[in-house]
């Protein structure tokens, strides 16, 4: 992780990260508790890690990282995320856009609001979904470049 993504992230945590990547802890744990759930809870463990430290990584289809089809990019993840959007999805997205509707009356909160509002639109759909690194992202950008 670079020096600017870092103190990015630091900064990221004052303005609503950790109060926000603290809410997808809890949706997880909730998810995790009714046992059903459990597929939900993965992926909102995984997105509470994004949650937490943005700046330096970002949110993917698993199906373009591996190039392949599974249970989570499928059907079968699109009931899903139906599912967790009526439990959890929503009051997400909401405190997301709280937040960077807070973050938005200054211009040093921007780049923190634009981050809450992509975190947002992941809250609503976030099964099928992998968290990389932006270099991963861009050796996967170059690596499907060259397809036809």
């Amino acid at each position: 992780m670079s020096l600017l993504n870092f103190a990015l992230n630091v900064i990221w945590i004052v303005t609503g990260g950790l109060w926000m990547g603290l809410g997808w802890t809890l949706a997880a744990f909730l998810m995790a508790i009714t046992i059903v759930g459990l597929p939900w809870a993965r992926s909102a463990f995984n997105i509470a890690g994004y949650a937490f430290m943005p700046f330096g990584r970002i949110a993917l289809d698993r199906s373009e990282v591996t190039e392949q089809e599974d249970l989570g990019t499928g059907s079968l993840g699109t009931v899903g995320n139906i599912l967790w959007l009526v439990l959890a999805g929503w009051w997400l997205a909401i405190g997301h856009v709280v937040t960077a509707v807070a973050l938005a009356i200054t211009i040093i909160g921007l780049p923190f609001a634009w981050a809450h509002l992509k975190l947002a639109a992941l809250s609503l759909w976030p099964v099928g979904k992998t968290i990389v690194s932006s270099d991963v992202y861009e050796l996967t950008r170059i690596k499907g470049f060259g397809k036809s």
